[in-house]
């Protein structure tokens, strides 16, 4: 047992320091009152201790972002996730995408990649979270004194925007920035829009957060409140904006007038579950020209998923303990089920398509106390990246089959490396 692994499973000590989190969300007097509603509206939004890695782990999960964005970008892999995409993610203008999120579970031998997300939520306020831990005894300060690079992800965040801005309107000024998502105000992670606000208008940028459906197509221009919209923050889960409040931001991203991120090409790329097949498959990756190396090193990371089909369904029911199964375009762990778990009626409705099957690799846990009680809640690991360049490792602990933000105890957990 590597001592990460002695510690999370030994040390339920609490690290979190509330004071110095109300300083970290509340850093601009724009956000005042923040930490509060948090706890009062969000009790588990933030665990109270730390995730602890090796960092044999957090290199692993690392060369994995590398690895996969690289294998992203070859033509094959593209032309077989945009063949089976709307006609909308055929645009290619340039961005990227912000906040990609990489899930991992943790294994005896290594990280699993569950899978990925293109408007990974939470990035701002782990960096707040991880930014207010202190050390829970003496025998601790040598694992938890501060990270230097928590100084400067503000400014990591920042040069990621302006990045996607200047790679598809080099030489231009960056008008309004609208941060968008249905109902914004009411989202459970609402309270990381404002951190995001605050964070691009305490660097000269003007930004708002708005709910799509005030959004108009006027002129060739996409406006709010009268005002021309130069760039979006995406947060939508209407990955290829095809509901009727969203036709006014869909017509401004097919005509390349404002600058999406992250926008409908990138989920299409990375995080369709589909494309959880193709990347598991070493042969496919051989034949699309990825060195042996990375082969090697996704053939460990990257567990075996299958397409349920009609003609599989009897071999996957029969098989279903080893497998967790996923709706295609899914997200946040909406209506995913765990093989074991399954139900004929469930299965009934898994077995005409539209899912992916994936190896199952089971959570790590973690000690925590809990009202004096001590309990073991599961952990993943998220790696907040952009271009292939990891910002950020957070845990999420949780109980149940995914992470749910509802476990008292739970929540997002900073990540401590152990050299």
């Amino acid at each position: 047992m590597t001592t990460a692994e002695a510690l999370n499973m030994g040390c339920h000590c609490r690290t979190l320091n509330a004071a110095r989190l109300q300083q970290q969300l509340e850093i601009d007097p724009s956000l005042a009152g923040m930490a509060q509603g948090i706890a009062q509206t969000r009790p588990h939004m933030f665990s109270s201790t730390v995730v602890f890695l090796t960092q044999t782990v957090a290199d692993q999960i690392i060369s994995a972002v590398e690895a996969l964005t690289g294998v992203m970008a070859l033509p094959a892999y593209k032309a077989q996730a945009l063949a089976r995409a709307p006609s909308i993610a055929g645009h290619e203008f340039g961005p990227l995408g912000v906040f990609m999120g990489y899930d991992f579970h943790l294994t005896a031998q290594g990280p699993r990649l569950i899978e990925v997300n293109t408007n990974a939520g939470g990035a701002l306020l782990n960096a707040a979270l991880a930014r207010a831990q202190q050390s829970c005894c003496e025998v601790m300060n040598w694992a938890l004194k501060p990270d230097p690079a928590l100084a400067t992800l503000d400014d990591t965040f920042m040069a990621m925007f302006v990045k996607e801005w200047q790679t598809q309107r080099a030489g231009e000024p960056m008008g309004l920035i609208a941060i968008v998502d249905d109902a914004p105000a009411a989202q459970y992670l609402a309270p990381e829009f404002e951190l995001c606000r605050q964070l691009l208008q305490n660097r000269g940028l003007d930004v708002r957060v708005v709910d799509p459906a005030s959004l108009q197509w006027q002129g060739g221009q996409l406006v709010s409140e009268g005002r021309v919209v130069s760039m979006v923050y995406n947060r939508l889960t209407d990955f290829y904006l095809v509901e009727p409040a969203h036709e006014a931001l869909r017509q401004a991203y097919e005509a390349g007038a404002v600058v999406m991120t992250p926008h409908p090409r990138a989920h299409a790329l990375y995080a369709d579950k589909r494309n959880l097949v193709a990347l598991s498959d070493t042969a496919w990756l051989s034949a699309c020209g990825v060195s042996a190396s990375d082969r090697e090193l996704l053939g460990k990371v990257v567990p075996k998923a299958v397409l349920v089909t009609p003609e599989r369904a009897d071999e996957l029911w029969a098989q279903r303990r080893q497998w967790f199964f996923k709706p295609e375009s899914g997200y946040g762990g909406k209506a995913v089920y765990r093989g074991d778990k399954l139900t004929r009626r469930v299965w009934d409705e898994i077995r005409s398509g539209g899912f992916v099957a994936q190896e199952m690799v089971p959570p790590s846990a973690r000690l925590i106390e809990v009202d004096g009680a001590q309990r073991d809640l599961k952990f993943d690991i998220r790696a907040y990246a952009y271009a292939g360049q990891v910002q950020l490792l957070a845990a999420r602990m949780y109980t149940g089959q995914t992470t749910n933000f509802r476990t008292p105890g739970g929540g997002f957990a900073p990540v401590v490396v152990l050299s």
